[in-house]
């Protein structure tokens, strides 16, 4: 299916991968997965147009036929007043129109050949995407995902995460040969990312999927292609059985690489006493043995396996630092706040942020969440109060709100504060910025990246109080993890409105559950236990927690060189690996 030999290709003196290969067949799900800038977009954009690209290397797409594209962003075009239905029914309708207009030519025609010759091409065309059961196929994948009440609503009317399932749906109703999907899940409910998960689950095509969803990891894909430092890696094998793979082979690098430093050490020490003793000594076999000894000693050095100290980026996101007295302080105060547009969202919502306290608005696509929250942030709706005390700043799931995209990253900072070039590399590179990259222009960076930039500008600030829409969209699984540890360590309050599941219920200590035009509060633990028996497995919750724990311990094992309780923690992990296994 797709097939790439030392492929090269790089941009604006970035080399973003060198001489990867790989191999993708036919019916795998593959999906991609990277840390954040590292060009997994880009890679797909050449695997989908490779006429655009100049790069070095062999890439082959073969049996691939027409390739199919879901972006990372539910885009709204052309008429938006149809039906979900009828906008899933307009491929088939086109192609029963092309075909009738060619048996109307038929009727009149001299050369015949021609049009039987496109008659064939049509009618292979209709046979391929199952066009005569196309109106069952439709209904079909509605109910897979959920969402067959939403089939005579209006696509103007649906949510993003609903519009993203219902552009999945019409790519996968194409039958192409291979269906490239880039971050499908950003933004996306609890309900719409179980659609999402059980759209690609029941999909007979071949898929290549980027994506950052630790969920959709775990339960989706059989291959993965891991994009990093300009290397990608091939796994068969499910991403939990990976980064068990992954761990293991850096404890067996990290023990051959400790035997190999062992001998060059006894090696070198050997050389040394050869050394003294040929001055002391003039005999022609010392110098023979002497030189012998430094040849093998060249040899051991230039195959010296290297340590496995490559790591994954992982930033060091810091959130402002506050301090407030011990007893809490109300930062922010909502009384009898209603929200509509074409009908009512949200009508008659109270409630309240203290300082330190960490609240998450939960609640499915469409249901004003974040509507309410920049609402917030322009704090011009008397409904909406901050005491004097509150020091709010926002981040956006929109990115051009807080970024001026036409600003080099070095100029978004000093438009802040910053004085030299020096003080912003100090700044970015907690983040990941390379003091290489500080020229690009913010639009030419990945959604994670710019992510990245807005939190890295929040830390540059004192607010004490942080709004934050979909903060872990788009970014990779570490800088999740990061962010998570900058929260939960953050001493100020923070408002924030998630999908992500393991955001919320690591961070967060009160849900508002927004639901039927209400705000309903409940603890962390509450939520935490209805979403497990809607959404997850027994014990896959407890299990992915003491998976985090153990492979946290094993890195921080390696690091201090303690290969020994690596390998006992590994093998401690490797049940649990098996547990998760069975119970996915």
């Amino acid at each position: 299916m797709i097939k790439a030999e030392k492929l090269t290709f790089g941009f604006n003196s970035t080399l973003l991968f060198q001489n990867i290969s790989f191999t993708l067949e036919e019916n795998r799900h593959c999906a991609l997965i990277g840390s954040n800038g590292t060009g997994k977009t880009t890679l797909t954009d050449l695997i989908r147009e490779p006429g655009k690209y100049i790069f070095d290397g062999k890439l082959s797409l073969d049996g691939t036929g027409r390739i199919g594209y879901v972006s990372q962003f539910a885009i709204r075009e052309g008429d938006q007043s149809v039906t979900v239905y009828d906008y899933l029914c307009q491929d088939f309708l086109a192609l029963e129109q092309a075909i009738g207009n060619v048996c109307l030519e038929m009727e009149s025609a001299e050369d015949m050949d021609a049009l039987m010759e496109r008659y064939q091409i049509l009618l292979d065309e209709s046979d391929a995407v199952d066009a005569d059961n196309h109106e069952v196929n439709i209904r079909k994948q509605l109910k897979l995902a959920e969402l067959e009440d939403k089939g005579d609503l209006e696509l103007e009317k649906l949510s993003g995460g609903e519009l993203k399932l219902v552009q999945v749906i019409r790519q996968m109703l194409r039958r192409p040969g291979l269906l490239i999907m880039d971050e499908p899940d950003v933004f996306l409910d609890f309900e719409n990312l179980n659609g999402l998960r059980d759209l690609i689950n029941a999909y007979k095509g071949t898929l290549l999927v980027v994506t950052h969803s630790r969920y959709l990891l775990t339960h989706c894909f059989d291959r993965i292609w891991h994009l990093e430092n300009g290397d990608l890696q091939e796994f068969e094998g499910s991403y939990t059985e990976y980064s068990y793979s992954r761990l293991q082979k850096k404890i067996d690098l990290k023990l051959a690489s400790v035997a190999d430093e062992e001998e060059i050490q006894r090696i070198s020490k050997l050389v040394d006493d050869l050394r003294e003793l040929a001055t002391e000594v003039s005999e022609s076999h010392h110098g023979r043995t002497l030189k012998g000894k430094v040849s093998y000693l060249n040899r051991l050095v230039s195959r010296q396996i290297k340590a496995p100290f490559v790591e994954i980026r992982q930033p060091d996101i810091q959130l402002p630092a506050v301090e407030f007295p011990e007893e809490p302080t109300e930062l922010l105060r909502l009384d009898n706040y209603s929200l509509a547009f074409e009908e009512k969202l949200l009508e008659q919502v109270s409630f309240a942020v203290h300082s330190g306290e960490k609240v998450a608005l939960v609640g499915a696509n469409g249901t004003g969440k974040t509507s309410m929250l920049r609402e917030i942030w322009k704090n011009q709706n008397p409904a909406i109060c901050f005491s004097e005390e509150a020091a709010p700043a926002f981040f956006s799931q929109l990115h051009a709100e807080i970024l001026n995209e036409e600003n080099s990253i070095y100029e978004e900072f000093f438009a802040i504060g910053f004085e030299t070039h020096a003080q912003v590399e100090e700044h970015l590179k907690k983040y990941c910025f390379d003091p290489d990259s500080l020229r690009r222009k913010v639009g030419h960076l990945s959604g994670g990246e710019k992510n990245l930039l807005q939190l890295a500008k929040l830390a540059a600030g004192h607010a004490n109080i942080l709004l934050l829409d979909e903060p872990s969209s788009h970014l990779d699984t570490f800088s999740q993890i990061a962010l998570e540890d900058a929260i939960c360590a953050y001493q100020g309050a923070i408002l924030m409105v998630s999908h992500d599941f393991y955001t919320i219920v690591n961070c967060a200590d009160t849900i508002l559950f927004v639901e039927n035009g209400t705000i309903r509060p409940m603890s962390a633990r509450a939520f935490r236990k209805m979403i497990y028996k809607k959404h997850f497995s027994k014990d896959y919750l407890e299990l992915e927690l003491q998976k985090k724990d153990y492979e946290t311990r094993i890195a921080r094992c390696l690091e201090s060189g303690n290969c020994a309780e690596a390998q006992r923690l590994c093998d401690k992990l490797a049940a649990v690996v098996e547990q998760m296994q069975n119970n996915v």
